[in-house]
């Protein structure tokens, strides 16, 4: 049986299974740890039965005003776990804080666009491709910034795509 829990620091000595992928950027301990002691309602964890890290996610709250939103900042499930949904539960425990707790207007994420299967999952999750970034990963790589509207924006304006892509410093950010 999975448990779904809040991230604890000490998960960050046992989630190293979990972030061998090439699709899974990692980060440095300092980067976690900044994100629990700001946004530890973004950092869950699934567990199986014996404790084992099985996937988790990161994410934060950001921006003012109509961009006031959720962003995922990883979210990666381990191989042989994968195909059991943890993505999902995983990304609607998120979307829930962000709509029920924050009051955004959205979630956005950032991945490759040579990603093809998490883009695939995200669509099947409700998000769709809102711009391009170009350049976005170290390896100069572009990315699709994707959303998906949460209750709050009615209209629907947060997720109307630009027609042209931006450089990551046109992004705003907090």
């Amino acid at each position: 049986m999975t448990s779904l829990r809040r991230f604890a620091a000490h998960d960050l000595l046992q989630f190293n299974n979990v972030n061998l992928d090439y699709f899974t950027e990692t980060y440095g301990l300092n980067f976690y740890l900044d994100y629990l002691a700001k946004w530890p309602e973004y950092c869950q964890m699934a567990v199986g039965p014996a404790q084992q890290a099985m996937g988790y996610i990161f994410g934060k709250v950001e921006g003012e005003g109509e961009k006031w939103h959720g962003h995922v900042t990883a979210v990666t499930v381990a191989p042989p776990y994968r195909r059991l949904r943890l993505a999902e539960k995983l990304m609607g425990l998120l979307e829930d804080v962000t709509d029920k707790q924050h009051r955004g207007y959205f979630v956005d994420l950032f991945v490759r666009v040579s990603n093809a299967v998490a883009i695939n999952m995200y669509t099947k999750f409700g998000y769709t491709v809102y711009r391009r970034v170009l350049g976005y990963y170290s390896n100069d790589e572009d990315a699709f910034d994707m959303r998906k509207a949460m209750p709050r924006d009615v209209a629907k304006k947060s997720i109307i795509p630009l027609k042209k892509p931006v450089r990551p410093e046109d992004l705003e950010f907090e």
